[in-house]
């Protein structure tokens, strides 16, 4: 790998992860405890809620249905692009800087929350919801050479791993430029989790402006990766195809 594409892949995961700590943790301070990125934790709170008779149920059920709805959408937005050999990322990056600026409005219009089972709190939560389905589905897909930019878990362990094999003389060939490409994405998540915090508390749901500058930098990174790297960049976009007895379609 060229160092001048793994220094593309950091700073794209760098941004991308800052975003969704960003957001996430904001989600869950101004929400009630509503993961809008680790969408399955809302499972936890779910049972917590019911446990000790605490609202706020309904909105953290509806969170999977609405995330299943937002992968299903930008899948098939995603493959209407590759049948007509578009580029991938810009497109997608601009989707979800559209639905976070909803989100924002929508928070600022609604806010203050009074109740964590009042229909503006669920469809303010929603949104927030939807707009992380985005980033969960292009960093399945469109970013899939990056590693998971919105849940830390896996990079965390697989980071550790690789530092053990390391110290141990038991690394294997890509363990330096595996560190290398992960570690900056779980420190920008921990940075975006605590802006994400902070800002709500300084400024409420106009903190998102943050991650909306972030995102429209990855456009800009992004597009002039593109101009500049066409065959490298958009990480292989032709579509790939099945037919019944033709074996494996090209990519």
């Amino acid at each position: 790998m060229s160092g001048s594409h793994l220094s593309e892949i950091r700073i794209t995961s760098v941004l991308q992860s800052f975003t969704s700590g960003f957001v996430d943790t904001l989600g869950f301070v101004a929400l009630f405890g509503l993961f809008t990125a680790h969408v399955t934790g809302n499972f936890v709170l779910v049972g917590a809620s019911v446990a000790n008779g605490h609202p706020g149920v309904v909105g953290k059920l509806l969170a999977l249905p609405m995330f299943v709805i937002g992968v299903a959408g930008t899948r098939a937005y995603l493959l209407a692009l590759e049948r007509r050999q578009r580029a991938l990322a810009v497109p997608v990056v601009a989707v979800e800087l559209f639905l976070l600026l909803a989100f924002m409005l929508a928070g600022i219009w609604a806010q203050p929350f009074d109740s964590a089972d009042g229909w503006p709190t669920i469809a303010v939560g929603m949104l927030g919801v939807a707009t992380m389905a985005v980033q969960n589905t292009a960093s399945r897909l469109t970013f899939s050479h990056l590693g998971p930019t919105t849940v830390m878990t896996g990079n965390v362990t697989q980071l550790v791993i690789d530092l053990v094999d390391l110290l141990s003389g038991a690394a294997a060939p890509g363990t330096l430029e595996r560190i290398y490409k992960t570690w900056p994405a779980v420190i920008a998540f921990a940075v975006g989790a605590i802006g994400g915090g902070l800002g709500y508390r300084l400024t409420g749901f106009w903190s998102l402006l943050v991650p909306m500058g972030v995102l429209g930098l990855t456009l800009l990174q992004r597009t002039t990766y593109q101009r500049t790297s066409p065959t490298e960049a958009e990480n292989k976009r032709k579509p790939v195809t099945f037919r019944v007895g033709a074996g494996r379609g090209r990519h």
